[in-house]
């Protein structure tokens, strides 16, 4: 018998085989993995960090992220988790609540917005797929490049607690988010269509029966999300803003200003506020023209950034990885996909991403901007036209509801 060398052997255990490597462990990733996995494809996700307990992540789950929950049979684990429920939208601008959205006609079971913790949604999701045997999910695990052979991306190598690994696939899944590492690994270029804006996210204790407007729009832009014991509060800045408060002797003091100025009646609780509970989203908007090359495929953020406005950025990429589960799985079990066979994910769903991109920046154009700018003396002609017809309010609650384009998966059984 040969003598086995012990660096080939260390060398065999550090490299891994799988039909699917997902590079991101937040939903867009770990609902692509699930999916592919109960159709029994082989399929590693990877996620960077030990655990999912990030604060100020996106921690809306909209009804049709619910639907798909109930497709899947685990809404009802879902819906025992704690989360509070936004059935309708409104606006407070110059005093007045203006009704713009409502949910409670849709034609769905769960016609609400849950506002739970992120980490527990992302456990759930972990702990239903991590009961299929061809899911793996690989924690404090990074992609840091693309293995290419023959201009095909067949894998990649990852730093992992184990050393450097590289692990062979199919086809590499990248949803790791608007910073992606995929994307700039595999050269894919975005284009910019701006969001001249960024977002301060900080806690303020909420009182018993206390009620406030999703939006706040006067002296300044303030996002309530209520969270039970807190508000969970988005204060929307001009693009620079936060370095030059960063730069400045007490930044806080015009933080809790800005706070008091747009709902004065949170100014005693900002007061406690110091910058240290202050965490920083820089808001970008852009998408790829292409989302893929052989081999590879970029989805959810990582294929086009939204903004925080309406909370839909998690829930259109759930939608993308829902498609893309659906289409690449059955290819995957049996073989790498095509270009084509990759581009059709992008063909399904960029129109819908464009299409909320725009209507995004109409809401950035007609309220954001006069608000940040100091002009808005009252409610822009469209919101009050909106708040005086119930009709558009249901339109515009489908629309943040359930989407452009919600997708299905068409429940599959695992293979056997």
């Amino acid at each position: 018998m040969d003598a086995i060398d012990p660096a080939d052997t260390h060398d065999r255990e550090l490299e891994l085989e799988t039909q699917a490597l997902v590079a991101g462990g937040g939903p867009a990733g770990l609902v692509t993995g699930l999916l592919l996995a109960r159709q029994g494809v082989d399929v590693i996700v990877l996620e960077k960090h030990a655990d999912f307990l990030r604060d100020f992540r996106g921690d809306t789950i909209h009804p049709s992220t619910l639907a798909l929950l109930e497709e899947i049979g685990l809404l009802e684990e879902f819906l025992a988790l704690p989360h509070d429920r936004m059935t309708r939208v409104s606006a407070g601008i110059g005093g007045r609540v203006y009704p713009l959205a409502d949910m409670r006609r849709l034609p769905v079971r769960c016609r609400f917005v849950a506002l739970a913790p992120q980490w527990d949604f992302l456990e759930m999701l972990a702990r239903a797929a991590g009961e299929l045997p061809s899911f793996r999910l690989l924690r404090s695990s990074e992609l840091t490049d693309l293995i290419v052979e023959d201009d095909t991306v067949v894998g990649a190598r990852v730093r992992s607690p184990q050393g450097e690994r590289r692990i062979r696939a199919r086809a590499v899944i990248g949803a790791d988010g608007r910073s992606s590492r995929v994307r700039e690994a595999a050269g894919l270029r975005s284009v910019v269509t701006g969001a001249p804006m960024d977002v301060l996210w900080l806690r303020l204790p909420r009182r018993p029966d206390e009620s406030l407007p999703l939006f706040s729009a006067g002296a300044g832009a303030l996002i309530c999300l209520d969270r039970g014991e807190y508000w969970q509060v988005a204060l929307v800045v001009p693009k620079g803003a936060v370095a030059q408060l960063r730069g400045r002797r007490r930044p806080m003091e015009e933080v809790r200003a800005r706070i008091a100025a747009t709902r004065p009646e949170l100014a005693d609780r900002a007061q406690d506020l110091e910058w240290a509970d202050v965490h920083e989203l820089r808001v970008r908007v852009d998408h790829l023209p292409v989302w893929h090359r052989p081999g590879l495929l970029c989805i959810g953020d990582a294929a086009h950034a939204m903004s925080p406005a309406g909370g839909v950025g998690i829930n259109l990429a759930v939608q993308d990885a829902v498609a893309t589960a659906r289409m690449l799985g059955p290819v995957l079990a049996e073989r790498p996909a095509t270009a084509a066979e990759l581009d059709a994910v992008r063909r399904r769903r960029l129109p819908a991403a464009r299409i909320t991109q725009r209507i995004q920046a109409v809401g950035f154009r007609r309220l954001l901007r006069p608000t940040l700018e100091g002009r808005l003396q009252e409610a822009p002609l469209p919101v009050r036209v909106i708040s005086r017809l119930p009709v558009l309010q249901h339109l515009l609650g489908r629309v943040i509801g359930l989407g452009v384009r919600p997708e299905r998966f068409l429940r599959r059984t695992v293979r056997s």
